[in-house]
Parts: structure tokens; C-alpha cells; sequence
């Protein structure tokens, strides 16, 4: 069984703002407590295509195994290996990211969609931000009844993890909105 989770939130700051706070999300020491669940980041690939002028990026994330303490016991190990691929289009403003994770596959499938555009109320100074998560707890046979009980545990630890990012991607916006220079007025 797939559970899917969706959520939505309005940065009232424009796309390359929160687009660069999304860059420097993982690399800043200041959110390290907040986001204590991501252990390590890697830049495995960038690549800017001179014909679309996309750029796509690929990173590796170690983090903290999702779900309750019984199943780290039950898999053998409380990190898991995620894969990140990111695809920013600036020309459209838009910048998609997916991670999935790559180890830990015969217990649990994750597979978390990011997207930022431009707000369509307010498109110059607003981002809306997608977020879709697709979790899926593949049964053990001595825990087949208790699948759906993990994957909501797995969900309540992505939710809280997601609420983390916002905040810090918010601190970043209005630490770059502070210094970015200032606009002169119009004559």
C-alpha cells in the first residue's frame, strides 16, 4: 500500500530568493540543529545545458532512517542513502527536486517531489512551493499487520522534517532578502 502526502506553501519572497535559500539549505552550520536528521550532502553531478539553459544536479543525502526505533532494529541500521535530482529552469522560474532513496529498498520506497514557481497572485514577490511524498512500507512478514502503523510514523517524521525546512528556508529568504542591496527609489 502507497500512502501520499501533499502539502503547499507561499514564500512572500520572489523565486530566486527561495530558490537560492533551497541551495543553501543543507550547507549552512546554523541549520544543522534544525535539520538534524540530513547527516551529509554530496554533489554527485551538475550539468547546465547550453540549449535549454536547464540546470540539472544530482545529490546524495545520508540521513536518519525514518520510522519508529523497532524497525531500525529490525532492518539493521538507522541511516538510509537518498538520491537528489534537480532540474532549475530559469527562464520558466521553476526548480524540481526528487529524492528517493536508495537504500533500505526492500522495507521502505520515499519518494518526495519539491517544486517552486512563481506565485500566481502575486508572481514577482510570492513562491508557492509543491511538496508531494509517496511512502511505501513493504510488509515483513512478522510485521504485516503492522505496515500501516509504520508508514503513518514514517509520514509524522517526514511532516515534522518538511516544517523544519520551511523554517529554515525562510530564515535563509530574510537573511538574503537583508543582504541583498537596497532598490533605489523612483525619480
Amino acid at each position: 500500500m502507497v500512502k501520499a502526502y501533499a502539502q503547499e506553501h507561499v514564500y512572500k519572497h520572489p523565486w530566486e530568493r527561495v530558490t537560492a535559500a533551497s541551495w543553501r539549505k543543507y550547507v549552512e552550520p546554523e541549520n544543522r540543529r534544525s535539520l538534524s536528521h540530513i547527516l551529509e550532502v554530496d554533489t554527485l553531478n551538475r550539468r547546465l545545458d547550453p540549449v535549454s539553459g536547464k540546470l540539472y544536479t544530482t545529490r546524495g543525502l545520508t540521513v536518519h532512517a525514518p520510522g519508529p526505533w523497532f524497525l531500525h532494529k529490525i532492518v539493521g541500521q538507522d541511516i538510509c542513502q537518498c538520491v537528489e535530482s534537480t532540474v532549475v529552469d530559469a527562464k520558466a522560474q521553476s526548480m524540481e527536486l526528487t529524492t528517493r532513496n536508495i537504500s533500505l529498498q526492500k522495507f521502505i520506497e520515499v519518494e518526495e517531489k519539491v517544486r517552486y514557481d512563481p506565485h500566481s497572485d502575486n508572481p514577482t514577490e510570492w513562491t508557492v512551493c509543491r511538496q508531494e511524498t509517496s511512502i511505501r512500507i513493504k510488509p515483513l512478514s512478522a510485521l504485516a499487520s503492522m505496515a500501516e502503523k509504520i508508514e503513518q510514523r514514517c509520514a509524522e517524521t517526514f511532516m515534522q522534517n518538511s516544517a523544519k525546512g520551511r523554517e529554515v528556508m525562510e530564515r535563509i529568504c530574510k537573511y538574503l532578502e537583508a543582504d541583498s542591496p537596497m532598490m533605489a527609489p523612483p525619480l
